[in-house]
């Protein structure tokens, strides 16, 4: 049988101390109610910009093709056009317009823009080059 003696008294007491106070436990829940909201809207921001930059990626390649495929058709200068391209699963809207370029009367700036959403948001990309009437010729800038 053992007695108590200081030695183990003093242990026990030791082991006793070692608890959280309640000072230290609510400090403890403050924090947490502060960083967790943080954290949270931080991947919800981190979610979206990788979302808008996957779909702005495609539409990206959606406008390149549809502007390419207007310069070889030579359609683009028929007025502005529009549609819809389905591509994983989504939906994205273009449209193509031309005008007068203003430093040559002979070339026409072709747009083309994509329009998508992501998570209720609305974006879009554009892209832009410059082309001349079939049979027109353009001024030669070189001297």
């Amino acid at each position: 049988m053992r007695f108590a003696t200081p030695r183990n008294s003093r242990r026990a007491a030791q082991r006793r101390c070692r608890a959280f106070t309640l000072a230290e436990v609510l400090a403890a829940m403050l924090f947490l109610a502060i960083v967790i909201p943080a954290a949270i809207e931080a991947m919800h921001i981190a979610s979206l910009a990788g979302e808008v930059g996957a779909r702005k990626g495609s539409a990206a390649r959606i406008a390149d093709r549809v502007l390419n495929e207007s310069l070889v058709m030579t359609n683009w200068n028929t007025g502005k056009q529009s549609g819809m391209v389905t591509e994983g699963g989504r939906e994205f809207n273009w449209t193509l317009s031309s005008q007068a370029w203003s430093e040559d009367p002979a070339l026409q700036m072709v747009t083309a823009e994509v329009k998508f959403t992501a998570q209720g948001k609305d974006y879009s990309v554009k892209l832009e080059t410059l082309a001349t009437q079939p049979g027109m010729t353009t001024m030669n800038l070189t001297k």
